[in-house]
């Protein structure tokens, strides 16, 4: 071969290795530029050069502690689903979540609710027990609320126990009937002890118990205190370990509440008119040695909380509520096992905007856990597990209680209860009454009109979304591009990664999705929840993936079997988030 021949042969070798390693390289920086560099587009066969982080573990929050201690991983199962096709308009916010990154692991107990003593057996409702377990809210509380203050679990009705007076004093000081209710009731219309018990057992739900606390105020016995917890103590005995977590009263420091004032002349040890919460505070320690001695005798182990304001006072409230958590944490000191606050978010009776109602699932739960942080710091308390045993919205006047609004509320509530680390939470209540729409049960207990008895509230889908579509890690997840989008992700412990979507705004926006640390595999699911174009911005219905109700209000019937939305994860991840949704989208992993 000649010296020509060969450098032309040699030149014509190096071209065609120079095109191939550019369009090698070509291939390889597109797939980087649409996937971040984390190979959101899928592998295609080739050999998968992404570099995966592992994840991290954090310690435990101590606001969380034993609310983890059964905490178990999570296996996602591939829904049915219908192939979808994806937006192809530009992205108008972009969620990132770095699978490497975990924020904590989920507590399970975030997921509860209230029961209440009127709102019949339950155990005689096979309805609402299928919707219960369906919900899985995994905690029940029992017996309120307001109602725990006058209520004497072991009686039967109208025989109160002889110390309890015939009369309590209202939050002017007037003389009013006591009301009292009593755990041995059996008529249809209320809720026994025993019957809380096997509904527990028949939802494969544990309980969180609200004593008598208020008995130690108004009681008549040469000392009070001793009898309302030997009460306190017998209900433990009785219930031999069935329960773990138990609380001392409920809102306590309240005008509204049955022994927030008392009748000096018929107290027998010296206890001042006004509850404060130093005086609390000194009772929950006799009342904690007695419940934990009872638990002893049973050989069951038993967690018993605090109360404490949510909030710094404001200057209108009363002379309680201004000293109320300096008088418990110091004068209760390492007593309680955990700590109690209850918060309904929005201002008190007043007609809330959807907007305004929103916003406060993030800015109110951030609040309380500062505001919680900052009150064990200030009075040298060591951090304890946090209970949100009471939650819901307080608007009224457009039926915004029973509307998709509170239902994408309770769901982002749920997120940021997650993410600030909370170690227990039960959303108020799961049946009440209608009132026009001001009824903030999850059920119709029966007197909404034109709406079947036990119909759910559009709050129970969400509710029960955020159970199956959430995996057991929150990890971290930003947004940007629009301030009307909210995102939160997870991770699954058997691969996958889940994100939430929240359009607060009042267009549609197309969300695309970037997960660092993480190998998807072929496909993507979700579903998308909306309201319907009834009662202006509150609509009392749910759609979900667009089946909704067939009546004036609720969501679509058997929605379990509702086929979820499905694309490819080839090309990227991408969908409409409808104005006021939420999404709940979930991506195979990489087998």
């Amino acid at each position: 071969m000649t010296l020509t021949k060969q450098l032309r042969t040699t030149g014509y070798l190096a071209l065609i290795i120079c095109l191939i390693t550019v369009l090698h390289s070509c291939k390889k920086s597109g797939l980087e530029n649409n996937n971040n560099g984390n190979n959101n587009g899928g592998n295609n066969g080739g050999t998968d050069t992404t570099v995966i982080t592992p994840p991290n573990e954090p310690p435990l929050a101590t606001t969380i502690g034993f609310y983890a201690d059964d905490w178990k991983p999570k296996t996602f199962t591939p829904p049915a689903y219908t192939a979808t096709a994806k937006p192809t308009s530009t992205a108008d916010a972009v969620v990132t979540a770095d699978m490497s990154n975990i924020i904590t692991k989920v507590s399970k107990y975030l997921f509860g609710n209230n029961s209440n003593p009127f709102m019949t057996q339950m155990v005689t409702e096979p309805v609402l027990l299928d919707e219960i377990r369906k919900l899985s809210p995994n905690v029940i509380r029992f017996p309120g609320g307001n109602i725990s203050s006058v209520y004497f679990w072991n009686e039967a009705p109208n025989a109160p126990p002889a110390d309890a007076p015939s009369k309590l004093l209202d939050a002017n000081g007037n003389s009013m009937d006591p009301g009292y209710w009593y755990g041995k009731n059996t008529a249809d219309w209320t809720l026994s002890v025993d019957n809380y018990y096997s509904m527990l057992q028949q939802t494969n739900s544990t309980g969180i118990i609200t004593i008598n606390y208020s008995y130690a105020r108004y009681s008549n016995a040469a000392n009070p205190v001793a009898a309302a917890a030997h009460l306190a103590a017998d209900w433990v005995r009785y219930d031999k370990g069935r329960t773990k977590f138990w609380e001392v009263g409920n809102e306590s420091n309240g005008v509204w509440q049955a022994g927030y004032e008392i009748d000096v002349s018929q107290n027998h040890d010296g206890q001042p008119q006004l509850i404060t919460g130093a005086l609390y505070g000194q009772h929950f320690k006799v009342f904690a040695d007695s419940m934990r001695a009872a638990a002893a005798e049973t050989g069951a182990t038993i967690k018993i909380g605090a109360q404490l304001l949510d909030a710094a006072p404001q200057s209108w409230q009363t002379p309680t509520d201004q000293t109320w958590n300096q008088g418990v944490l110091t004068a209760a000191a390492d007593a309680p096992d955990f700590y109690i606050v209850h918060d309904y978010y929005t201002p008190y009776n007043t007609n809330s905007k959807a907007a305004d109602i929103l916003s406060t699932a993030t800015a109110v739960t951030q609040n309380i856990i500062t505001y919680y942080q900052a009150q064990l710091t200030q009075y040298g308390v060591a951090t304890k597990p946090l209970a949100l045993t009471e939650w819901n919205i307080f608007a009224t006047g457009s039926k915004q209680m029973v509307s998709h609004v509170a239902g994408m509320h309770a769901a982002i509530t749920l997120c940021e209860l997650i993410k600030n680390k909370f170690g227990e939470a039960s959303r108020w209540d799961l049946a009440n009454g209608w009132s026009n729409g001001d009824d903030q049960g999850m059920f119709n207990n029966g007197d909404e009109p034109n709406a079947p008895k036990w119909l759910p509230r559009p709050a129970y889908y969400h509710m029960a979304f955020m159970q199956k579509y959430f995996g057991d890690r929150m990890v971290s997840a930003s947004v940007t591009g629009s301030g009307d989008i909210n995102a939160y992700a997870s991770s699954w412990s058997s691969g996958q990664s889940a994100i939430v979507i929240a359009n607060t705004g009042t267009g549609d926006k197309t969300v695309s999705v970037t997960i660092k640390n993480f190998k998807p595999g072929t496909n993507y699911y979700w579903y998308t929840l909306t309201g319907g174009s009834d009662n202006g911005e509150f609509s009392r219905k749910l759609y979900i993936n667009g089946a909704g109700p067939t009546g004036d209000s609720g969501g679509p019937a058997d929605f379990g079997n509702i086929k979820a939305y499905q694309a490819a994860v080839q090309g990227g991840i991408t969908i409409t988030a409808p104005a006021r949704s939420i999404s709940f989208l979930v991506v195979d992993n990489q087998k």
